[in-house]
């Protein structure tokens, strides 16, 4: 039996269409109702309808330890895709709470229980800290004294978790996906770009991050998972790409007109705090921080070899799945 954290998530969606497909046995935790029906869509979207009905769904917190208790009885794998994210720093104690201690809970469930292997979802942004030109790979080290997102911390003491479920003999695999796009969740994560694009955003940047598709992602977690390897990390980005140039390619695909106007950094240090104001005199939440505006700078490229010895497929090619992508917003 399989136990799925976050299930109700774009990658815990899609990542129970690729296990029932394998036909595995799955569990899925779900903290509200409503938001099966998501994932009910992303099942109908994909024509996998009839594997539906073959999840048991489980109602649990991570930090409600009763309910975890009663979701892992007899569970042999679990794929921990569940975390909060964020980048408005109030939060930062929330942040902690879902990915710090939801995460050592699972690890301690996992222990508990004498599951067989965990994998656990983390990102790139748990990586360490490119020293220069160089990319970044699974053994860059994470510099403490670098400024830092809360939520990049908050993965990264997650991972903590988890190598310390491994010290006390628990299988596990780490994978650190970049940006990820997927179908299903047009109102968050990624898809938010798109609706910016619509609304007519007009600044672009020349960072570089990551990005993939979500149906890499699930795959590289089943392939892992199914692989004889633990105590890993593994990278997962399709490529990697300027914020301009992923801009473009969204516009492109919406028929819009493209962003235009470049934003330096003293632009975009003005963003921020200009957020941050009007966030103080209207009570709404932060929708341009200062690790945003310091990340939409960053040049931050990422070495995926280690993944690419152990698949046996390409990673999908981004344009084009942008293309696709953007029919539903259209």
């Amino acid at each position: 039996m399989i136990l799925v954290t976050g299930a109700t998530g774009l990658v815990g969606s899609h990542l129970l269409i690729q296990l029932l497909q394998k036909h595995e046995t799955v569990k899925a935790l779900y903290r509200d109702q409503n938001k099966i029906e998501a994932v009910k869509n992303v099942f109908q979207f994909k024509k996998k309808q009839a594997y539906f009905d073959k999840i048991e769904w489980i109602l649990g917190d991570l930090c409600d330890i009763p309910s975890l208790e009663a979701a892992f009885q007899n569970v042999s794998e679990v794929y921990h895709c569940a975390a909060l994210i964020s980048f408005d720093p109030k939060d930062e104690e929330k942040l902690r709470k879902t990915n710090i201690e939801g995460t050592a809970n699972i690890v301690n469930c996992c222990i508990d229980f004498n599951v067989d292997k965990l994998c656990y979802v983390s990102s790139i942004a748990a990586l360490g800290d490119p020293k220069e030109a160089l990319t970044i790979t699974e053994e860059t080290e994470w510099n403490p004294e670098k400024q830092h997102s809360d939520y990049a911390i908050s993965k990264y003491g997650a991972e903590m978790e988890v190598w310390r479920g491994h010290y006390e003999g628990v299988q596990v695999v780490i994978v650190n996906p970049g940006v990820i796009f997927g179908y299903g969740f047009p109102n968050q994560g990624s898809s938010i770009l798109f609706h910016k694009i619509k609304k007519g955003i007009t600044f672009y940047t020349k960072g570089i991050t990551g990005i993939i598709a979500v149906e890499d992602v699930v795959r590289c977690m089943h392939t892992l998972m199914n692989a004889n390897k633990t105590g890993e990390r593994y990278i997962l980005v399709a490529e990697n790409q300027t914020y301009e140039k992923v801009f473009y390619w969204i516009a492109d695909s919406l028929q819009l007109k493209r962003p235009f106007i470049f934003a330096n950094k003293t632009l975009t240090n003005i963003a921020w705090k200009m957020d941050w104001l009007l966030s103080k005199w209207t009570g709404r939440n932060r929708k341009f921080t200062k690790d945003m505006a310091i990340a939409s700078h960053n040049k931050n490229e990422y070495n995926t070899s280690k993944i690419k010895e152990i698949l046996p497929h390409p990673f999908i090619e981004m344009k084009a799945y942008l293309d696709v992508l953007s029919k539903q917003f259209q």
